[in-house]
């Protein structure tokens, strides 16, 4: 397959179109905090330390496209992530294995024309460039341009982090509450006391009167599942209204349908940290928030003088697509003058799970091992930082029916018999939709009567992935490896089998109108029979090469005082430094829950609260010194 790249000229005229949150006054060099990226972690951050009264720079390596139709409607979640206007390809490996990698179907290769290649059978010449992992650059980061799934993590997510680190302020009931700060709740009743109502971020849900209808396809499906999972078959419709985000007993270990839950509104509007940014910017208080965007950094400064390196500013490049990872990149380019930013309190990295702990070897904050390699001088040996790089697995099953389905989007999370715990461990959603992961110009499209369910496998056993340099100029994309299935492989490809021989089972209800189903994966049909199984073995080898992700996060984990491995304290705190944080998805010891949007957004509001608690305690001291002084 080959896909031609969108056009450079769209890029500046889209972002014209779209108008930006840039400050006005850029003479400014010094201020309060430094925020290095506006995605979940440091967007709502940044608004959070200026609506505080403090001068708070945020630094944004894209631009704004608060208005682009692309992005704004959330309907158009597949376009974003396709768009060169924000896109940055990262070409990740799966494992160590390069053999093994290049089973992945959708391999993508450079042709040297302009255009990729995407499969196993590349054009002679071409270069490999891996397995696509898209991230956004733009305002608001990858809540831009992501499907906007709003999940939490488990309970035992958040206390884990109180069983590391000793900090009660970590407990899942106290987290909830970080919820409802940030939240603007479009379904719940008013009353309601489980969630928000008056936050920045509204959440809304889907009609689901369509499980009603006993002849759809679809609830014929829906009926079966209930069979297989344990809930009452005669229950789907009201079970399809679940509240996903809701608070009530046995959360954790359903087995049931939900409504899925977005981060935008009842009209389809995407809302993410960009609408709390441009918020805080328009507001009539005037608030002392100022944005740069088409800003790369490129090193934290420390002042090295105390006992421990402090840091005190943020080197940057000023300029639009100087990241290599940026399609619009021209190779070659010489890079702009450096430019210095400086930060009278904390610097805050929120540039996530690839480009933080980039930023932070780059400013001599990692392995003293690797950075030697790059002649980059250490500062803090800190071997966890680029470690730990962790995903939920991801796949599916997709066939075709003799006719289109007609189904409503069956949102389900359910335990496999063989999960190692009582908790739910796959979330899966089900329509006449293609989802496979990602590669330039997904999905594939195979005609009116395709149905897939993709699911999301929930705590790998392996969390061994990592993020190294490969130079230290700080355009260069690093390596980043996740090295799937590394430890427990076989235990969660038998999870993941469970859940797809589960799901193909339910489909054999759909109706002599619709079946038999001419299976394309995991076990495709063959010319003898339509709906032809593949042994256990066979469809474990093909979520061992066909496995996907999206969700990076941990490669910067917060860990407890005798962890060699831990990069932060429970207060996002960098170790062996002062005034530097990390509060993006790197900081999570694993993926909380199915999707980490929302709980980084969430974790960003936990994190002003530390900020601003620290800055309140440095100016009792001060106070208290001028005291003693006079």
């Amino acid at each position: 397959m080959k896909f031609s790249f969108l056009s450079l000229l769209l890029a500046p005229a889209l972002a014209a179109a779209a108008g930006t949150a840039e400050e006005a006054n850029p003479t400014t060099t010094t201020y309060d905090y430094i925020v290095v990226g506006s995605g979940p972690g440091g967007g709502p951050l940044s608004a959070e330390l200026a609506r505080a009264g403090y001068s708070t720079l945020l630094i944004e390596a894209g631009t704004d496209q608060w208005d682009n139709p692309t992005y704004a409607d959330i309907q158009n979640f597949n376009e974003a992530a396709n768009d060169e206007t924000t896109r940055w390809d990262f070409w990740v490996k799966h494992s160590d294995d390069a053999a093994r990698d290049l089973k992945f179907k959708h391999t993508t290769w450079d042709t040297g024309d302009g255009t990729f290649y995407v499969g196993l059978d590349p054009p002679e010449g071409a270069k490999l460039l891996g397995i696509q992992y898209p991230r956004a650059a733009v305002l608001g980061g990858c809540a831009m341009h992501n499907a906007g799934v709003a999940s939490l993590p488990e309970d035992d997510d958040w206390n884990r982090i109180v069983n590391l680190t000793g900090d009660a302020s970590w407990e899942a009931g106290k987290m909830r509450e970080y919820l409802k700060k940030i939240e603007r709740n479009e379904y719940a009743d008013k009353g309601d006391a489980s969630h928000g109502h008056d936050g920045w971020l509204a959440i809304s849900n889907t009609d689901p009167s369509w499980a009603k209808n006993d002849s759809n396809p679809g609830v014929k499906i829906m009926k079966r599942i209930a069979e297989l999972i344990g809930q009452d078959p005669s229950q789907v419709a009201e079970l399809a209204n679940t509240d996903v985000l809701g608070d009530f007993p046995q959360r954790d270990t359903m087995s049931s349908f939900f409504n899925m839950a977005t981060h935008a509104d009842k009209n389809g509007k995407r809302y993410s940290p960009n609408n709390y940014i441009r918020a805080t910017l328009a507001d009539p208080a005037k608030y002392p928030l100022t944005v740069k965007l088409n800003t790369l950094a490129t090193k934290v400064l420390f002042n090295t003088t105390g006992q421990k390196p402090r840091a005190v500013g943020i080197e940057v490049m000023e300029g639009p697509s100087l990241y290599r990872a940026d399609p619009k990149h021209v190779a070659g380019s010489p890079a702009p003058p450096k430019t210095q930013y400086f930060a009278r309190r904390e610097v805050i990295l929120s540039g996530g799970a690839f480009n933080t702990p980039q930023l932070l070897k780059l400013s001599g904050i990692g392995p003293a091992s690797e950075l030697s390699q790059f002649q980059i001088p250490v500062l803090v040996d800190l071997p966890g930082v680029g470690e730990g790089l962790t995903d939920n697995y991801e796949g599916s099953i997709l066939g075709l029916g003799k006719v289109p389905i007609e189904s409503g989007l069956i949102t389900l999370l359910f335990r496999t018999p063989n999960a190692p715990t009582k908790k739910r461990n796959i979330y899966a959603w089900c329509g006449a939709f293609s989802f496979e992961g990602f590669w330039p110009g997904y999905p594939t499209y195979y005609g009116a009567e395709q149905f897939t369910c993709a699911m999301v496998h929930v705590k790998p056993r392996s969390q061994d992935g990592s993020v190294r340099l490969l130079s230290k100029d700080p355009r260069d994309k690093p390596d980043i490896n996740f090295r799937f299935f590394e430890h427990g492989g076989d235990e969660d490809l038998a999870e993941l089998v469970s859940a797809a021989n589960i799901l193909r089972e339910s489909w054999q209800a759909a109706g002599d109108s619709v079946t038999p189903f001419q299976e394309l994966h995991p076990c495709p049909a063959t010319s003898q029979s339509a709906n032809s199984t593949c042994s256990r073995v066979e469809e474990a080898e093909f979520f061992k090469t066909q496995a996907y992700s999206h969700h990076a996060t941990s490669s910067c984990q917060i860990g407890g005082d005798g962890d060699k491995m831990a990069v932060l304290d429970s207060k996002f705190r960098v170790r062996g430094t002062e005034g530097l944080r990390v509060v993006d998805a790197s900081a999570f010891p694993n993926v909380p829950g199915f999707f980490p949007s929302v709980p980084t957004m969430m974790i960003s509001v936990k994190a002003a609260g530390d900020v601003l608690e620290a800055a309140r305690a440095a100016d009792a001291d001060a106070d208290a010194g001028k005291g003693v002084e006079e």
